[in-house]
This record gives structure tokens, C-alpha cells and sequence, in this order.
């Protein structure tokens, strides 16, 4: 499965790119580039687009700030689900579908998902409901924090190994 999802234009693409190649060349950054990150990124930036697309199509009802709530709340729902099929299957490749795993992998996804969310709508209250900034751009800015938190929290915590004595892998792209 992993020839077939690296063969895909946008996995290409990101290969393709300078400061990629720079990365994979370089001591530290090069072992993060692999394919675990080049899913992540890319099931990261379509669930980011579905969580802005959401969070802009969701009627604001009541006040200004609790209309932002309701909208964030609504668009990390509709991500969430999203974000923890593809991390399952694409990126961490976790296939175990028993009923014990699930609901371990599944609660411990939503947790962290509503630590990142509480981080997420706070910024975006701040930000937007007081200091009235930018909204869409606090709401791109948000995002880039909750993405690195999401895959911290999913490969340390959520979806590790069992096996975590053969080290990481790296699959070049």
C-alpha cells in the first residue's frame, strides 16, 4: 500500500521539493522525512481544509464569541472523525480493528484531539473575539500549533508500536 500511496502526485510533489531534499539530507531533519510524515502532512493539511471549510459553512448563533465556539466545536467534530481514520490507516498504519485496541486508540485520539481543541477555540476567543484580529488568518495560525500537538500526541501516545525496539522506520519517498 505504501508503493501505491507515494506514487500519488501530491507525495511526489513534496519529494520534489528543495527544502525536502535539504531535510533528508541533513543529520537531525532526515529522520523525519519518511513516509509516516509525508502522510501525516498531507491527511494533516486535508483535515485542516475540512475543518476550515466546516468551521466557515457553520451558522454563528448567539454572540459573536459564543458564535465562534459553536463554529470551532462544529468544525473539529467533523475533523476529528476524519483525522483519526486516516491517521489509523494511512499514516501510523495501525490495523488492528479488535474492539480493545479501538476504543484504547480511539479515546486516547479523542483526549488529545480535545486538548488541541480547548488550545484551538481559546486561541481563536482571544485572538479573534478580543483582540479582533484576522480571522482567517488566526485560524490557519491555530491550526499550524494544533497540527504539530495532534502529531506528537498520535505517534508518542496514540498509535505507537508495539514493538518499539526496531526503531523508527524510513521509508524514502
Amino acid at each position: 500500500m505504501k508503493e501505491k500511496i507515494c506514487g500519488l502526485r501530491p507525495f511526489r510533489m513534496i519529494g520534489e521539493w528543495k527544502l525536502w531534499k535539504w531535510a533528508a539530507r541533513h543529520p537531525f531533519f532526515g529522520k523525519f522525512c519518511n513516509y509516516e510524515m509525508i502522510t501525516y502532512i498531507v491527511c494533516g493539511v486535508l483535515t485542516t481544509i475540512l475543518n476550515y471549510v466546516v468551521y466557515f459553512v457553520t451558522p454563528r448563533i448567539g454572540s459573536e464569541r459564543f458564535g465562534i465556539a459553536f463554529a470551532n466545536v462544529t468544525a473539529w467534530l467533523v475533523a476529528v472523525i476524519f483525522a483519526y481514520f486516516v491517521n489509523k490507516i494511512f499514516v501510523f498504519e495501525s490495523m488492528s480493528w479488535d474492539r480493545a485496541t479501538l476504543l484504547r486508540e480511539f479515546l486516547s485520539f479523542i483526549t488529545a484531539r480535545l486538548l488541541s481543541l480547548g488550545f484551538d477555540t481559546l486561541f481563536l476567543i482571544v485572538t479573534v473575539g478580543y483582540f479582533k484580529w484576522n480571522e482567517p488568518a488566526m485560524k490557519i495560525l491555530s491550526n499550524v500549533f494544533v497540527l504539530i500537538m495532534n502529531y506528537i500526541a498520535s505517534k508518542f501516545l496514540i498509535f505507537k508500536k508495539a514493538d518499539t525496539s526496531s526503531g523508527p522506520e524510513h521509508t524514502e519517498v
